[in-house]
């Protein structure tokens, strides 16, 4: 999931970065309302619309999951995290930053240069890097409760 995918379903579902819960949860509503498939009748437009409806449905879970209100809702459980336990693990795919605590939860930072990770891997202290760079200065979300595939 590239920053530029993250653009791609703002602007499918027309938001900016700023969009409240609540503004998102309404907008896919009504995008549903617009797009599901079991009020077409036609196969062709049935087979469009399934499309699209799986499409609001996977833009509006990331949004949410990287939403202003999200991230302050979990900032506690977070900060503890970032603050206390250390670094199990981390990886790099795709411009996003896997980073795996301790504590057992796992974080995904979104936009993350390739240089800045490579700057991570060879730090003396790739936590106290982290801590520095990287939360705090990424958009992240949680991937504890994350099914496969999401």
């Amino acid at each position: 999931m590239s920053m530029k995918k993250i653009v791609e379903y703002r602007k499918l579902l027309n938001v900016t970065k700023t969009a409240t819960l609540k503004e998102l949860k309404s907008i896919y509503r009504n995008s549903m309302k617009d797009f599901h498939p079991d009020t077409i009748a036609d196969e062709a437009e049935r087979l469009e619309a399934e499309a699209k409806s799986t499409a609001f449905i996977e833009a509006y879970h990331f949004l949410v999951s990287i939403a202003p209100e999200t991230a302050e809702k979990n900032k506690e459980e977070y900060n503890k995290t970032v603050a206390t336990a250390g670094l199990a693990d981390f990886y790099f795919d795709d411009s996003i930053l896997h980073i795996h605590f301790t504590d057992g939860a796992k974080y995904e930072y979104f936009g993350v240069p390739k240089a800045t990770y490579i700057k991570m891997v060879n730090a003396d202290s790739p936590s106290r890097f982290a801590r520095r760079n990287i939360h705090g200065v990424f958009t992240y979300r949680s991937a504890s409760k994350l099914v496969a595939g999401e």
